[in-house]
C-alpha cells in the first residue's frame, strides 16, 4: 500500500517541480547515483530505494520528478550522452567523423557494465527499450549531422544516410567493447572511419553488391 500511495503522490507532484540551483544539483546527484548503481549491481537489481539512499534523498523527491527507474535510467543516460558528445563541424568528412565517433568510443570506453547492463535489460523491459530509443539512440545522433553537412557541402551525393553506417558502426563498436574487450582508442577509431564508415558511404551498393557480380555500366 505505502508503495501505491507514494507513486500517487509522486504523480501529482510532478506538476509542481521545484527549480533552482539546489532543485538542479539535487536531481544530478540522483541521476548520477542511478548509473553508479546500474554499473554496480545492474538494471534489474537497481530499486528506487537503493537510488534514495545512494543519493541522500526521499523516494517522495524522486517520483516528483520521474515515475519509475526506467525514466531515471534513461534521462541520466541522455544527460550523459549529450553532455559529452558534441558535433563537430572542421569542414571535412572524415575528420568530422574521427572527432564524432571518436568522442563517442571515448566515452563507452570503460562504461562496459553500464553498456552491457542497459542493453541486457532492454531485452525484458518494454518501457526501458521504448524510452532509450526514443530518448537516447534516435535522439540527436552526431553521425547523421555529420553525414547531412558532408551532403550540403558535396562531399557525399544528396540522398546520402547514414543508415547503414548506423546499422553496421555500433555492431562493431560492441564486438570490440563487450565481446571482445579491447580498447575503443584512437587506432580503432582510425580503421572504424577509414575501413568501414567511409567504404559504406561512398559506395553503398558495393556493401551488398554479390562478389561474384560485375558493377552496373
Amino acid at each position: 500500500m505505502a508503495a501505491v500511495t507514494e507513486d500517487v503522490e509522486g504523480g501529482a507532484g510532478r506538476a509542481h517541480r521545484p527549480s533552482g540551483p539546489r532543485a538542479e544539483a539535487r536531481e544530478q546527484a540522483i541521476l548520477d547515483a542511478a548509473l553508479e548503481l546500474v554499473m554496480e549491481v545492474g538494471y534489474d537489481r537497481l530499486s528506487m530505494d537503493a537510488l534514495a539512499e545512494r543519493a541522500h534523498a526521499s523516494k517522495a523527491t524522486i517520483y516528483r520528478r520521474w515515475s519509475g527507474k526506467a525514466q531515471v535510467v534513461v534521462e541520466a543516460i541522455r544527460r550523459r550522452k549529450h553532455g559529452r558528445h558534441a558535433v563537430p563541424d572542421t569542414g571535412s568528412l572524415r575528420q568530422d567523423l574521427l572527432e564524432a565517433l571518436g568522442g563517442m568510443c571515448l566515452s563507452l570506453d570503460g562504461d562496459e557494465a553500464l553498456v552491457t547492463g542497459v542493453m541486457s535489460a532492454m531485452r525484458t523491459d518494454p518501457e526501458l527499450a521504448v524510452l532509450m530509443r526514443a530518448q537516447v539512440i534516435d535522439d540527436g545522433n552526431p553521425v547523421d549531422v555529420v553525414i547531412a553537412r558532408a551532403v550540403a557541402r558535396g562531399e557525399l551525393p544528396p540522398g546520402t544516410t547514414g543508415d547503414l553506417v548506423n546499422e553496421v558502426g555500433p555492431a562493431v563498436v560492441m564486438l570490440r567493447l563487450v565481446f571482445r574487450g579491447e580498447p575503443l582508442d584512437e587506432a580503432f577509431t582510425v580503421h572504424l572511419v577509414d575501413e568501414i564508415v567511409l567504404p559504406l558511404l561512398r559506395n553503398p551498393a558495393g556493401a551488398t553488391q554479390h562478389p561474384h557480380e560485375s558493377p552496373p555500366t
